[in-house]
């Protein structure tokens, strides 16, 4: 039986334009993955963002709901472009200028996991990365893209939240120059992605919290922000990261204790930004 590359959590009645997705929260490691990677289960794991489709599960009892990709970020990145492959990995693939994100080793299959600790041992062909790409990132992104339509045409707006978690280290560079260390950072591609009344009422809703807030530094967005994006025609995108330490042990991938405890801190938050997609909320301020 073929695995969906996607799990879709439904409310009993749609309430809000808001749409949560998980894209890298997928642990279904496929046997044509760990037959050809050169590291064990638990190194292939480094670049998955754990549990974080747990943290937004809740998502459907507010109106909201909830996609979840199943297929792991080592096998498909969802964030990013289907045409984002990699020369040094595909065979086949001609080097089109200067991508950053394939030059790392982090295109739309990823060459490298966290660390940039190699995945294969050899080269992919063309048409096993085609393929895979019909399996995985194609139904994903036309379910998505349904479903923000959906919330346009019940709503006359789209609000999707793209949630994700960074590594702690990830903020390092941050934390040197802030009071507090952040915890939480919004992606709206510096204003391009989403009405920014929008992007400081999601803020709000982390910092009532208890959670330290920055934007677009370290992440600003990538594929997902970039291409949803769209606040002229009332299609808005935001990225959320939330800093792995507070909940999960990084180097275990295991849940911390308190897990349940922050899992209650996001209940609250996703409850707030639901509210921000009912019918009738002005996304501009007067």
């Amino acid at each position: 039986m073929t695995r969906s590359a996607y799990d879709l959590f439904r409310p009993e009645r749609l309430t809000t334009s808001v749409v949560f997705a998980s894209p890298h929260s997928g642990c279904d490691y496929p046997d044509d993955l760990m037959q050809k990677t050169r590291l064990d289960r638990h190194q292939v794991r480094s670049s998955e963002d754990a549990f974080v489709d747990q943290l937004f599960a809740c998502a459907p009892e507010f109106g909201a709901p909830l996609l979840c990709a199943t297929t792991p970020r080592a096998y498909v990145d969802m964030n990013r472009a289907i045409d984002e492959l990699d020369p040094a990995l595909v065979e086949g693939v001609r080097r089109r200028g200067h991508n950053p994100r394939i030059a790392s080793g982090l295109g739309v299959i990823p060459r490298v996991v966290a660390g940039g600790m190699p995945i294969y041992h050899g080269k992919l062909t063309l048409e096993e990365a085609e393929e895979r790409l019909a399996r995985t990132w194609t139904p994903y992104h036309a379910t998505l893209q349904s479903l923000l339509n959906e919330a346009r045409a019940g709503f006359g707006e789209a609000i999707l939240l793209d949630c994700h978690s960074m590594p702690h280290e990830a903020l390092d560079g941050v934390a040197r120059n802030a009071r507090r260390r952040p915890e939480v950072v919004l992606g709206d591609r510096f204003g391009a992605s989403a009405d920014s009344f929008l992007v400081d009422r999601i803020e709000a809703a982390f910092v009532s919290a208890g959670l330290n807030v920055v934007r677009n530094a370290p992440f600003a967005g990538a594929y997902v922000t970039q291409h949803y994006g769209r606040p002229g025609r009332a299609q808005h995108a935001v990225q959320i990261e939330i800093d792995r330490a507070i909940y999960m042990d990084e180097r275990r991938i295991e849940p911390l204790p308190s897990f349940g405890s922050f899992v209650e801190v996001i209940r609250g938050v996703v409850s707030e930004i639901s509210d921000l997609g009912r019918a009738g909320l002005p996304l501009a301020a007067e």
